[in-house]
């Protein structure tokens, strides 16, 4: 059987050094299964790897992409019970092909109520802003958000008002979110507005910083000092600067906590993100052919854009 996939032999700009390549399927190991796959997302964290970023964890060559949804084909043992399944194969191979075969225990059942479109964005944001509210509790705090536009951004906001936050405020860049944003009750704040930051900064508790670079460090800068300051990642290609006086920083990193997690808090994890996501408005997708990976990638790149570019297989 003939798999397609994206794969990359070197490391460098994802347009350049990703290809779409075909090879035969090989044999099934032990305590796997096998997955024909049917969405997959297009996440910055599917690319900066592939840029060398985590280089000293990666072997290559290497599959492209990290979640998505598909239909259990083949298993072995306990988990032929999984057969005919939809499921996301996570925490084994890239994502970004029409087969992937992961780790049975890991792999995680789709409600009947989630559509496909939702289930393959199910892992790295949602799972990612679930962690981070346990760690970093926003419950009767004043809440700052950065990125507020991005899908992990979005969930962190309204959870973070369910978890009790008693003020969220949203930090967008491009104002096509603003509207959206108030509708969840987030209070939409232009990356432009210096003053309104400097603002929501002083009066915040908690900040979940998404950008760095230059807002990163405004935010710091009139925080007050007992504030916790949460950095997930640099979308602004910049790092910022650490001064005394300033509010702790967190630096979270989603793989520290996954290394540890055993696969029954794994699932039980997965419990609690299908329970918010089914009340959680979120972006709707553009859908590629994994052919026209290159055209989801420059979609991913556009500024503004209020859609999630998401590759089918079929």
């Amino acid at each position: 059987m003939v798999n397609s996939a994206v794969v990359y032999r070197c490391f460098g700009e994802p347009l350049m050094t990703l290809q779409y390549e075909h090879s035969e399927l090989g044999s099934l190991a032990a305590g796997n299964i096998r997955v024909k796959m049917r969405f997959a997302p297009v996440n910055a964290s599917d690319l900066i790897p592939v840029t060398g970023a985590y280089r000293h964890r990666i072997t290559l060559p290497a599959t492209a992409g990290y979640e998505g949804v598909g239909v259990v084909t083949e298993a072995s043992g306990d988990a032929v019970a999984l057969l005919g399944q939809r499921v996301l194969p996570l925490r084994g191979q890239g994502t970004w092909q029409q087969y992937v075969d992961c780790p049975a225990a890991f792999a995680v059942a789709v409600p009947t109520d989630i559509d496909d479109s939702l289930a393959a964005r199910a892992w790295i944001n949602p799972m990612a802003a679930l962690l981070m509210l346990q760690h970093f509790p926003p419950a009767g705090k004043q809440v700052v958000v950065t990125a507020a536009g991005s899908d992990c951004a979005g969930f962190l906001a309204q959870w973070a008002r369910l978890s009790g936050a008693t003020r969220v405020t949203g930090i967008y860049r491009s104002a096509i979110h603003a509207d959206r944003l108030a509708a969840n009750g987030i209070t939409p704040l232009a990356d432009t507005a210096t003053d309104a930051i400097q603002q929501a900064a002083r009066d915040a508790e908690v900040v979940y910083d998404a950008t760095g670079g230059a807002l990163a460090a405004l935010l710091l800068s009139a925080m007050p000092r007992h504030g916790q300051f949460v950095s997930y990642g640099l979308l602004s290609g910049q790092p910022f600067t650490l001064r005394q006086g300033q509010p702790a920083v967190h630096w979270f990193h989603i793989r520290n906590y996954l290394d540890t997690l055993p696969a029954a808090a794994w699932q039980q994890a997965f419990g609690t993100i299908w329970a918010r996501l089914r009340h959680s408005p979120c972006a709707g997708v553009s859908l590629f052919g994994l052919p026209q990976w290159q055209d989801a990638v420059r979609f991913y790149q556009t500024a503004g854009r209020t859609t999630r570019p998401v590759l089918a297989m079929d």
